[in-house]
């Protein structure tokens, strides 16, 4: 079975968004994506942020396969062990990092402060279908 691929709200932003990295978001829309319920949260907001209807762009996503994984209690505390202060990760950013690790699955994002992290891909590199 294929690794999850975990998708952070800047990636999937990028995809919905037309932004560049588009493409390489678009090679894992599927069954193997999966996104944290805080990053799917935040998602949302955002979406709402830009005037976009959220309820058409979350069927559109859950429709082609999309998955939403809980935060659990373990992955809470897993995220307080990425990054260091000041480094640009949010809360949602540590907390999909802990989901990708708990899954053992790619993370992929459009963030460049995520750049020296294992295991993750940064779509706007061009980087390759994790």
């Amino acid at each position: 079975m294929p690794k999850p691929v975990v998708l952070d709200t800047s990636a999937l932003l990028a995809w919905l968004l037309g932004e560049p990295g588009a493409d390489v978001v678009r090679q894992v829309i599927g069954p193997r994506a999966v996104v944290s319920a805080a990053n799917w949260a935040e998602l949302a907001r955002k979406v709402r942020e830009k005037d976009i209807d959220w309820p058409p762009m979350r069927n559109a996503l859950v429709a082609l396969g999309l998955t939403v994984e809980p935060v659990t209690a373990a992955d809470a505390e897993a995220s307080a062990a990425f990054g260091e202060p000041r480094d640009g990760l949010s809360l949602g950013d540590r907390l999909c990092l802990a989901v990708g690790q708990r899954l053992n699955g790619d993370v992929l994002t459009a963030d460049s402060a995520w750049e020296h992290l294992p295991g993750v891909t940064l779509v706007r590199k061009g980087a390759g279908r994790p």
